[in-house]
């Protein structure tokens, strides 16, 4: 019999079975997928490190995280600094000082950035916003709403601006610096030769079962472990009983190509409202344009991003954190404090948006909890 069942490859689980393993705890891990490392899973094509599940950059104010991370991977110094496209035009995100040089050829200035921003939201401010639209226009004025906000969040959500709640927008990164480093972070990268090779050194010496499905086979599985840590879908481990929580997906289009550059940059966010697509990842960006000896790649990889309605069967990617999904996800956490010797941990099981350290983190902290 073994300790822990940990049912999941990403980071949550791949964490608690390092740090079990290393209690002298027998762990095994099983993982419905082919693969190991959840969504954080990356493939090599043609040299390239390819983000199957979206791209993914490491980013953490916390230190202890930080070297934590380290100690499986090198980190490169890889900085997100995505450009958005707005039909024949690109700008600097987040909103910063070359944005605004660019948007209005007569500002110069961080004084003359906010004035001008100042007046376009006094212009159009609304005491109460009703809808995200409202929201939005209160925080950044109508030029930034237009040309870098409201079609991507639309293509985002699958509806108009208008027929979003004001909450999901609560602020907007707005500096008055040259600065396109999209985190606030002290710590950001890439681990060098991908994310699965970190996740292996993580899982180093345990048992790991792939192409398991634990719902699937909880009958055979329900006794070969003390205890259970379980990262997959809460609502579905209870059979969807009181209904499905929500989510947002995304259906990725790739494209081998026998070029050297399609797009210059990691990321280029299409924020207009006529391209169907969110975003272009050009994957080996993230590390330079080079493989693990320095050597230039002669072709690229990129993946369209399209986002799309969630329905059971898909890949759940974004919880929405409304409060009809809030209420229905604390009848499932009831229902889960009832399962002896079952721990519910990760974006799935706890049903919340997780950045990887904060998941890294929520992981480590679980574990001062149990034996």
């Amino acid at each position: 019999m073994y300790d822990y069942l940990i049912v999941g490859s990403g980071l949550y689980g791949a964490v608690c079975a390092h740090e079990l393993n290393k209690r002298g705890k027998k762990v095994l891990v099983i993982d419905k997928r082919p693969n190991i490392a959840g969504n954080v899973y990356t493939r090599k094509v043609e040299g390239i490190n390819v983000h199957v599940y979206g791209a993914h950059i490491f980013h953490t104010s916390d230190r202890e995280v930080w070297d934590y991370v380290n100690s499986f991977a090198e980190f490169n110094n890889f900085v997100n600094c995505p450009v958005a496209r707005y039909r024949d035009e690109c700008y600097n995100l987040p909103f910063n000082m070359n944005t605004f040089t660019k948007l209005w050829p007569d500002v110069f200035t961080p004084e003359e950035a906010a004035a001008r921003i100042a007046a376009e939201i006094g212009e159009s401010f609304k005491e109460n916003p009703a809808n995200l639209e409202e929201q939005a226009i209160n925080l950044v004025g109508k030029t930034i709403y237009n040309k870098l906000v409201k079609g991507y969040t639309e293509k985002q959500w699958g509806r108009d601006c208008r027929e979003l709640p004001a909450f999901i927008i609560r602020r907007l990164p707005v500096r008055y610096t040259f600065d396109n480093n999209y985190f606030n972070d002290r710590y950001q990268g890439i681990p060098v030769g991908g994310y699965t090779k970190m996740v292996e050194n993580m899982l180093s010496g345990i048992e790991v079962r792939l192409n398991c499905d634990y719902l699937k086979e909880r009958a055979q599985l329900k006794d070969i472990a003390k205890k259970i840590i379980y990262t997959g879908a809460i609502d579905e481990y209870f059979d969807f009983c009181f209904g499905p929580l929500e989510y947002r997906s995304v259906r990725f289009e790739n494209a081998l190509l026998d070029k050297p550059n399609f797009q210059g940059n990691a990321a280029v966010n299409y924020t207009d409202r006529e391209t169907p697509w969110t975003r272009i990842i050009e994957h080996k960006w993230f590390e330079f344009g080079k493989d693990e000896e320095g050597n230039d790649l002669p072709k690229t990889v990129i993946s369209r991003e399209y986002s799309s309605e969630w329905k059971p069967g898909d890949e759940p990617y974004y919880p929405v954190n409304d409060k009809k999904n809030g209420e229905l996800y604390e009848r499932y956490r009831s229902l889960a404090s009832g399962e002896e010797n079952v721990i519910f941990g990760g974006r799935l099981g706890q049903y919340r948006y997780y950045d990887m350290d904060d998941v890294i983190r929520a992981a480590l902290d679980m574990l001062k909890t149990i034996e």
